[in-house]
């Protein structure tokens, strides 16, 4: 199994728009047909006017296929993709493989963290075994979604989800979290192997599976 996380840039003012022609046009036309959908956000904090989505594959192989067969498709081509791409300002794809199952929630009502890690060169798997340690307590505290390391796209970068109910919810679990030994000594270890940080905050869109 592969993921593509791919991350939209729209013009300010358009994601409303942009949403309602996918949510419309765009999952009538492609369903689950040419992949399957697992989620489907706009930005809340963090970079704005920006819209998140994850696909699944069995593989790069069926991806190519599927890919092919939707730029085929006259329905997408002809109805979706005219009036979406004026409001798209750039894209970003990464493919993903999972370092643990991927958890989706069973509830609806939330708001998600996405955070994405770039370590040194060579350290994203002394990374990733810390965190796959550490898994286990950390999940007292906060949901997981998913942990994932890019096979294509940027290397040496590990990519990670977490839910909440809101954000008081993810204020509040953070802070505990934080106070605890364990987890300050996770990040004592950990830490100097990442060169950089980056999360957004994100609200699912009425047609995402992941609400």
């Amino acid at each position: 199994m592969i993921y593509e996380l791919r991350t939209y840039t729209l013009m300010p003012g358009k994601q409303g728009e942009y949403l309602k022609l996918n949510g419309e046009i765009g999952r009538k036309i492609r369903g689950d047909k040419y992949g399957k959908l697992e989620g489907y956000w706009s930005t809340e904090f963090g970079t704005l006017n920006q819209l998140v989505h994850l696909w699944s594959y069995a593989d790069l192989n069926e991806r190519e296929r599927l890919r092919a067969g939707l730029a085929k498709d006259e329905a997408w081509t002809k109805e979706y993709i005219p009036k979406i791409r004026p409001m798209m300002l750039a894209q970003e794809n990464k493919i993903l493989s999972p370092v643990v199952p991927m958890t989706p929630p069973s509830d609806t009502g939330n708001v998600y963290e996405l955070r994405w890690y770039r370590a040194h060169v060579g350290k994203a798997g002394e990374w990733l075994a810390l965190f796959k340690d550490i898994i286990p307590f950390r999940e007292k505290f906060t949901r997981r979604v998913g942990l994932w390391q890019t096979e294509v796209s940027q290397l040496n970068e590990v990519v990670h989800m977490w839910v909440y109910r809101d954000l008081n919810d993810r204020a509040a679990a953070r802070a505990k979290m934080a106070q605890e030994p364990e987890w300050q000594t996770f990040l004592a270890k950990a830490t100097p192997l990442l060169a950089s940080m980056h999360a957004i905050v994100l609200n699912p869109a009425s047609f995402s599976p992941m609400r």
